[in-house]
């Protein structure tokens, strides 16, 4: 007998072995077509907006960078030019803490201070509870920064009241904030605001000498008949006494020291502002003539 045909086995229909666009074939469960064009819906505007906004900082740099530069060193609100018509003045403070006083704003001006401002309240129940302030006129209102703090500093955080003494804000001394000496904001001293000491004119009085010796004369000058006018700059404190006295015109001939010995003896009635003694500035010329 003829040997019976053999038949071809009948192949199994292979299966896929990669997903298809739509997520068959991918692991043991089903995959919803919707769910994967949202997530692809979703990165595709992921990358279209990230793509976007850097093309934004390119095309924006500059501007970018003067509106980051005006937040940390704009401070014109805070310094007033010294003028003869517009007084200087100025403040500082801290606490001798370890960290450099946090930036934020003042409070508000005042004709005298009882509570120096803090940015870290050591009392939190004082016996008698009365608002900060800083010494300066009551109608000058700056720009509010939303925390109390140093108006100069480039400190965000942590809190601090600043590396300074005598109570305040800052790295300077006398209740104040900033860097200067005395009641009011900023470099400089004797209350206010200026990034300077007080000058004469603008409300600020001049201070009067009332115990002013003659210098003597040296004896290389006397030797020599020599004469001229020394001219020296100084600041008189609200306690009418001289200090940091500097040569500004020198004659020579040993005459700049013998003024400055004699000037260190001056007593002045102060300089006033409103009424009170305040720290100015002045020059003041030391004559010597043979007579």
């Amino acid at each position: 007998m003829p040997a019976a045909p053999q038949l071809a086995p009948i192949k199994e229909p292979r299966e896929s072995v990669l997903p298809t666009l739509l997520g068959e074939g991918y692991g043991t469960y089903p995959v919803r077509p919707t769910a994967f064009f949202i997530s692809f819906v979703i990165n595709l505007a992921a990358a279209a907006l990230l793509i976007w906004s850097g093309h934004w900082v390119v095309q924006h740099h500059e501007q970018i960078q003067r509106q980051v530069v005006a937040l940390v060193t704009d401070v014109s609100p805070y310094v007033l030019k010294p003028s003869k018509t517009q007084a200087g003045g100025g403040g500082g403070g801290g606490d001798r803490d370890k960290l450099q006083a946090s930036k934020g704003s003042p409070p508000k001006f005042a004709r005298e201070q009882i509570t120096p401002p803090m940015v870290v309240v050591r009392n939190p129940n004082p016996q008698l509870a009365v608002p900060p302030t800083v010494v300066g006129p009551p109608d000058l209102k700056l720009a509010q920064l939303g925390v109390v703090g140093d108006p100069l500093s480039n400190v965000l955080g942590p809190p601090s009241n600043g590396t300074g003494s005598g109570g305040g804000i800052g790295s300077g001394s006398g209740g104040g904030v900033g860097s200067g000496r005395g009641p009011g904001v900023g470099p400089g001293e004797g209350g206010g605001i200026g990034g300077g000491l007080y000058r004469v004119g603008g409300g600020v009085s001049a201070p009067r000498a009332v115990y002013s010796p003659d210098p003597e004369y040296s004896e290389e000058a006397r030797k020599a008949k020599y004469q001229g006018i020394v001219m020296l700059w100084l600041i008189v404190g609200a306690d009418g006494r001289p200090r940091e006295i500097r040569v500004m015109r020198s004659v020579g001939m040993g005459l700049d020291e013998k003024a400055l010995e004699a000037v260190r003896t001056w007593r002045f009635d102060p300089a006033r502002k409103d009424g009170h003694p305040v720290s100015v500035q002045i020059n003041v010329e030391v004559s010597f003539r043979l007579y």
